[in-house]
């Protein structure tokens, strides 16, 4: 589970950026869900927000926020687009919403979905 974040006189609850993150990631065309496939079916049922648990975010004392998001990606689109789309995306809604600097996103692509 994460922990609270605290940047110059602004805590976020665990879940508040994970949630902001996911939101963002899932806006970006390709991206089929966020959150890693393992979590999906029965595992999901016992979490409150199933996205969530397939982000990372901790928060590097110098250079601001790293992240960590797991995507699965529809087949046909390019993979490298979407990527930088949903870095582009979460980096956008972090610095707008939270106003956290944004020092690394990561994005996994754990699977591929064959449906629209």
């Amino acid at each position: 589970m994460s922990e609270e974040l605290y940047v110059d006189g602004l805590g976020l609850a665990p879940g508040v950026m994970e949630t902001i993150v996911a939101i963002a990631a899932k806006e970006v065309e390709g991206v089929a869900s966020v959150g890693s496939s393992t979590f999906s079916g029965i595992r999901s049922r016992f979490v409150s927000n199933a996205a969530a648990q397939g982000i990372e975010v901790s928060m590097n004392e110098t250079e601001g926020v790293d992240i960590a998001v797991h995507v699965d990606v529809y087949f046909g689109r390019p993979i490298p687009s979407v990527a930088a789309e949903v870095r582009q995306a979460v980096a956008d809604a972090v610095i707008t919403q939270v106003g956290f600097k944004v020092s690394s996103i990561d994005v996994y692509v754990d699977g591929i979905r064959f449906s629209a």
